[in-house]
């Protein structure tokens, strides 16, 4: 097996890192022309957003190559610390004097200068752990409910603290996540099906039970009965794409980010795009972003059959994830999903998105590293074994 690109002794996969520079580009770019306007009116600086963008990217190359210089035993050995972690970080943000609140939401933390969202590198956590508990379970989960449920019970907790901020979207993300990670992991279909259902029904209870989720799901379902209120977010948004047209109005002409569509620049930044890029650059990302599941996808079964069963699970979860985000906030600005407050990873503007999202790519290509690795030693043995 020959590896087809090799960085400083580690083993690269060249779509994935092709895929992650191009959607990192293009953020930038993105982030750029949908916050200049209100970076110029809010903060006396056009390029204010775009410096900070900078910032978290560098910071994420950095954990990025600390994620590839280290070996996933080490992940798989820190189990219990992971979820430990995790849990920290989810019940911080529900103390009065850590936890800081913006539009009614405690999903932030003040770390000095820095504003952490502690829900993104929690549930990098929980796909580690869920990783190492499956591993070490495998027998008890695939041949009772018990094994089935111990994890479910742990990413229901999480996902009540998560639910208590509130962040719907990241619940229901994670939720997803974590199930199918079971389910590749040997999962019973019955058990499965049960759960699915059974989370199915929790969230649907949720979201009818608030009156705040409620005004979301009926306005998604008919944004223009309200368009100047309710709906307005939604029907600006689906202006911008409406007007992208095949190939845009060009790159910094949206009028919908001059002060018409909100959050232009974190969750409805995919409008702004499909508004400058058209269907065209729409296109460019889906793509872009179908390669990077793809890889982790692909990278999880090569992983399993070199008998590499966690570092396969952690693949797979990033990849759903991932794949589950850009699927969710996309949703969302086309109109296809109710809104969530879910940011486009490497598109959008938000920091500890950008950082973990790339610490969590560096991940996938340390795995992808192993795995090229384990694969050369099969080949080897195997033709030791025919030349004997």
């Amino acid at each position: 097996m020959k590896a087809a690109l090799q960085i400083r002794g580690i083993n690269m996969d060249p779509p994935l890192l092709a895929a992650v520079i191009a959607l990192m580009v293009l953020g930038t770019i993105m982030v750029s022309s949908a916050s200049i306007s209100l970076a110029d009116r809010e903060m006396g600086e056009p390029f204010f957003f775009l410096g900070r963008h900078f910032g978290a990217i560098a910071i994420g190359c950095v954990g990025a190559l600390m994620a590839v210089a280290i070996p996933t035993e080490l992940w798989f050995r820190l189990n219990w610390l992971l979820l430990l972690a995790a849990m920290a970080l989810l019940v911080s943000v529900l103390l009065p004097s850590i936890g800081h609140t913006v539009n009614g939401s405690a999903r932030w933390i003040d770390v000095g200068p820095i504003t952490l969202q502690p829900s993104e590198p929690a549930r990098l956590c929980m796909i580690l752990y869920l990783s190492g508990y499956v591993v070490r379970h495998r027998e008890e989960l695939s041949q009772s409910v018990i094994g089935f449920l111990k994890p479910t019970l742990v990413v229901t907790l999480a996902c009540v603290a998560l639910l208590a901020e509130p962040d719907f979207g990241a619940a229901v993300v994670l939720t997803a996540t974590s199930l199918g990670m079971l389910f590749v992991g040997g999962a019973r279909l019955r058990d499965f099906c049960l759960s699915f259902l059974a989370a199915s029904a929790a969230l649907v209870a949720l979201a009818l039970s608030s009156s705040y989720r409620l005004q979301r799901l009926t306005t998604f379902l008919d944004p223009w009965a309200d368009p100047y209120a309710s709906g307005f977010q939604l029907t600006q948004s689906l202006i911008a794409i409406g007007r992208g047209d095949w190939f845009g109005v060009g790159l910094g002409d949206s009028v919908q980010k001059l002060f018409y569509l909100p959050e232009a620049h974190t969750d409805f930044v995919f409008a702004v795009l499909a508004e400058e890029l058209g269907f065209a650059g729409v296109t460019l990302v889906v793509v872009l972003f179908a390669t990077v599941v793809f890889r982790a996808l692909s990278l999880g079964l090569r992983a399993g059959a070199l008998g590499l069963p966690f570092q396969g699970l952690v693949s797979t979860g990033i990849g759903l994830t991932l794949g589950l985000q850009a699927f969710v906030n996309m949703g969302v600005n086309v109109g296809l999903l109710p809104t969530k407050g879910l940011t486009l990873p490497l598109i959008s503007y938000g920091r500890t998105s950008v950082v973990i999202t790339l610490v969590s790519l560096g991940l996938l290509l340390r795995i992808h590293h192993e795995v090229h690795e384990a694969g050369r030693r099969a080949e080897a043995r195997e033709r030791g074994r025919r030349r004997s």
